[in-house]
């Protein structure tokens, strides 16, 4: 199976790409862009990156968004710290069938190895390694799913090194040979554990994902080997990391190149877990169309699908981060301010008394029959009124996708307080243009 995904990676061209899955490779592109840009502030990254500066290589590749005087810096580190900064927001796409956010680790490799390279890069070409990363990082996903993210794994990192491998080896020219090593030394690092979920490490997990596959391709790259049945092995990568998926993963292997992934991926409107969206969604509308004043709420029941207690239960939460997987966070921000931006989620706001005072009157219960994009909220007053809203599909969901517009929006409001607004415009245009473009190095001219 590891050299079929190789034989298929290698095989890929540009003109076996449908129309369709360009498009949303290049919004999925655009997208990690913006999230790149506006997490570059965050501690997460700072710190990474402050840490890490003494050890810093060769300046070849670009950190996105960085206000420090080192923006250019090596590019093992550059994959790392531009990964983490994608993630740390948790505004990232996400493949909803397995919740990876795939752009994040293969971009991050990608991009940084492309800036290392003595040769223009064309947009296609770099779109065309990015879906080849994508479509394996998400297929493996589906393989393992749900057993491997059940048990504990941070599924977007231990399939984003694989993914990451595979781009950079498509964009290196590697051989079969040499991409189903790349893939071996990607496997062998799995990296993330879901325990870490409200904390720096979150974020940190797609970053070394990142570092981790452009580190697989370059060795493989110069002749390093590794298991040629690394994925499909009684002790590889599938039977390690999950139970019974040998099977699915044959299915997805046979399906590259006939369903595409990347088609399937979306875009948060919220910089939070996705689970929520749902409940955040429908608390907007109840604040924009029916609330005076968030005191007159007695009590806030919300009934949502079971993994959203599961994934986004933390009733107190203590700073930011966590309350990316707080439902009642996500509600009470809702409901009180009528929006959920990252500035919803700074620690100040989070620890803000009214706020406080809205989520301790909100409560949750599980209902199975629900998806997992739908809920029902149920507000109860003091003169003892009650206001009822359901959510079918939540804004950001396949059936209410994001449109180019409002993707553009979300990209310019993590951009402008970086960049500037004439920047951040520049930013936009060159990163919708990006499959015509002559060189994808011109990158750092723009962000």
């Amino acid at each position: 199976m590891s050299t079929a995904i190789a034989n298929w990676v290698v095989s890929l061209t540009s003109t076996s790409l449908p129309a369709t899955v360009s498009q949303a490779a290049l919004r999925s592109f655009y997208n990690w862009a913006g999230c790149t840009v506006g997490g570059a502030a965050h501690p997460a990254t700072t710190i990474a990156s402050r840490t890490l500066s003494r050890f810093f290589g060769p300046p070849t590749s670009t950190l996105l968004g960085c206000r420090l005087d080192t923006k250019v810096i090596d590019a093992q580190h550059a994959a790392l710290i531009n990964g983490i900064a994608s993630h740390v927001h948790d505004y990232d796409d996400t493949h909803l069938d397995t919740i990876i956010h795939p752009t994040g680790p293969v971009a991050a490799a990608l991009l940084s190895v492309c800036e290392t390279l003595h040769r223009p890069i064309p947009g296609n070409d770099f779109l065309l390694a990015l879906i080849a990363g994508i479509e394996v990082e998400c297929k493996l996903g589906l393989a393992v799913w749900p057993s491997h993210y059940d048990v504990g794994w941070h599924i977007t990192s231990t399939t984003g090194s694989i993914g990451a491998a595979v781009a950079v080896s498509k964009i290196l020219g590697l051989t079969s040979e040499q991409t189903a090593h790349a893939i071996g030394l990607a496997a062998t690092q799995v990296t993330g554990l879901r325990e870490m979920f409200g904390s720096h490490t979150k974020s940190f997990h797609p970053g070394r994902a990142a570092q981790n596959g452009l580190l697989a391709a370059l060795l493989a790259e110069e002749g390093y080997t590794s298991s040629l049945q690394a994925l499909e092995a009684k002790r590889g990568w599938v039977n390690v990391s999950s139970e019974e998926a040998l099977a699915n993963l044959h299915i997805q292997v046979d399906s590259l190149g006939k369903t595409w992934e990347t088609e399937k991926n979306s875009f948060k409107p919220f910089p939070c877990g996705i689970v929520i969206h749902p409940v955040i969604d429908g608390c907007i509308s109840l604040h924009r169309k029916h609330l005076t004043s968030s005191e007159e709420i007695v009590s806030v029941m919300l009934t949502v699908h079971p993994l959203v207690l599961e994934l986004t239960g933390k009733k107190y939460p203590r700073d930011g981060l966590e309350a990316k997987f707080s439902v009642y966070h996500g509600a009470a921000v809702g409901l009180l301010l009528g929006k959920a931006t990252p500035a919803q989620y700074e620690d100040a706001v989070v620890l803000d008394p009214h706020l406080v005072q809205l989520r301790d009157r909100i409560a949750a219960v599980a209902d199975p029959s629900l998806r997992p994009d739908e809920c029902h909220i149920t507000l109860t007053f003091e003169n003892g009124a009650r206001l009822e809203k359901h959510v079918d599909h939540a804004v950001g969901s396949v059936h209410r996708p994001m449109t180019d517009a409002q993707l553009q929006a979300k990209f310019l409001d993590q951009c402008v307080p970086v960049l500037g607004v004439d920047r951040a415009n520049r930013a936009s245009d060159w990163c919708w243009g990006l499959e015509a473009r002559d060189d994808i190095r011109s990158i750092h001219e723009v962000l």
